[in-house]
């Protein structure tokens, strides 16, 4: 079953039948995280970098925010049955769609503090697809850890 993850949310699944997908990655950051062993999966679609900027709205939507959705994300993951060590980890987006002066550099900003807490947590990237100045839809198939990502017509698996 397909399920939407839209912009600012997460979902967390252990069914093999759900696909989880978000779509129009621009400047925002997915991250699709998997524990083929206990067939856990997550996908997020962050909007911005750090909470600081309206610790009130991150503590409401704490997955708008790289900085409150990853650690969110993980908690969820673990809380499921998912272990560090087996975690498959793949990231999408962070281009500069609406800034190509670079003068917000969102999807880079979003880039870095996705690396920053990955690291200190002890967790790889396995692969990614990310800057440019494209869009990108990013889905998840749990039964197999399957990561796909579609953009201009083109579908690809990461």
């Amino acid at each position: 079953m397909k399920r939407i993850v839209g912009i600012s949310e997460m979902i967390v699944s252990r069914d093999p039948k759900d696909i989880l997908i978000t779509y129009s990655l621009g400047s925002c950051i997915g991250v699709t995280v998997y524990d083929p062993e206990s067939m856990v999966g997550g996908l997020i679609h962050c909007m911005l970098p750090l909470s600081k900027l309206d610790p009130e709205k991150a503590r409401r939507i704490p997955c708008m925010f790289v900085d409150t959705g990853i650690p969110a994300l993980l908690d969820r993951m673990f809380k499921e049955g998912a272990e560090r060590s087996r975690l498959i980890t793949k990231v999408a987006g962070s281009s500069e769609l609406m800034d190509e002066k670079k003068v917000f550099k969102i999807g880079e900003r979003n880039y870095a503090v996705l690396r920053k807490l990955l690291w200190k947590n002890s967790i790889l990237i396995d692969a990614e697809h990310v800057g440019g100045q494209i869009s990108r839809t990013l889905s998840l198939e749990l039964a197999t850890g399957r990561t796909t990502i579609k953009s201009k017509g083109k579908e690809w698996e990461l």
